[in-house]
């Protein structure tokens, strides 16, 4: 199946010699929730408004359901629905007129059924004939969630989401998302929650400096970069750690109660046997043992943190 989006090459310099992507190739599925994740400045919104049409590219080509963004403008944006970072409505109109307004910028014609089913769907409805100036942050956010959907995109982005947005408002937008997904919309989202990351993306891209350092489907992404750790409590503590146990490269910590053995994820837990059989070999007693997995933001927080 050929991809909803498509990039190649992709560069961006402005005119201050800033280079904020550097040849960004990426391929976006069909109907998969993508996770773009990076540091601040590393070129993440640049990306979503290139493809947007928001900003123009200095090299490379983009798709939107095979819609070129440059020399089909109008048919790739009718495309796309986007939900910026930045809180930006008509204060002096109501709810229900800006997102109406917003469905007929991109010629669709009148459906109030379907404006109704938006905002109700949003928890907006009772503040439908509401000046969006009267609304607090979080409403004014879902009336930016509305006015991306209103013209029934079948790609959505969601740059920074839930930054600054209640609890509420963050699980009504996953459940949305959620039922979103299932009707066959594509959606990239850019979050510093990672953890929101972790639960609802099918893959997951890094990006930094300008440059996309991995895409991957997550559940691959954390077994090839992740790391086991298993903490060994001993019934006597270490002078040192014995020659013989040099090959696993452990760390002695609590003034030596404590043996840690760090190992990717991807390992047989054969290793941890043998390591238990060589303790008991040596007759170093073990109190207490216990196992956890890095998560997605282990993960993100290495890669990132690689030299350049």
């Amino acid at each position: 199946m050929d991809p909803i989006i498509a990039v190649t090459d992709l560069c961006k310099t402005y005119d201050n010699q800033f280079t904020a992507l550097k040849n960004v190739t990426l391929s976006i599925r069909r109907g998969e929730i993508l996770a773009l994740l990076g540091p601040n400045g590393a070129g993440k919104t640049t990306l979503i408004s290139i493809i947007c049409g928001i900003v123009n590219p200095s090299a490379g080509t983009i798709t939107a359901d095979g819609c070129d963004i440059v020399r089909d403008y109008r048919a790739a944006r009718s495309k796309i629905g986007l939900v910026p970072q930045e809180l930006a409505t008509d204060a002096f109109e109501s709810v229900w007129a800006t997102v109406t307004f917003s469905r007929g910028l991109f010629g669709k014609a009148p459906n109030p059924a379907y404006i109704e089913r938006l905002l109700r769907q949003l928890s907006l409805w009772e503040k439908r004939d509401s000046r969006i100036m009267a609304l607090s942050g979080g409403m004014k956010r879902r009336v930016m969630i509305a006015k991306a959907l209103s013209h029934e995109p079948e790609i959505l982005f969601l740059d920074e989401p839930t930054a600054g947005v209640d609890v509420e408002l963050r699980q009504d937008m996953w459940a949305m998302v959620r039922e979103l997904r299932e009707r066959g919309v594509t959606i990239i989202l850019t979050t510093h929650y990672i953890e929101e990351a972790e639960e609802m993306a099918d893959r997951i891209g890094v990006i930094n400096h300008g440059e996309l350092i991995l895409v991957d489907d997550k559940r691959a992404l954390m077994k090839k970069l992740g790391r086991r750790e298993l903490r060994l409590h001993l019934q006597q503590s270490l002078g040192a750690i014995p020659e013989a146990l040099a090959p696993y490269q452990l760390q002695l910590e609590d003034e030596g109660a404590t043996l840690v053995y760090t190992f990717d994820a991807q390992r047989e837990n054969s290793a941890m046997a043998d390591l238990l059989k060589q303790l008991n070999q040596l007759g170093i007693d073990v109190r207490d043992l216990h196992t956890s997995e890095s998560s997605l933001e282990d993960i993100f927080v290495n890669l990132v943190r690689k030299p350049r």
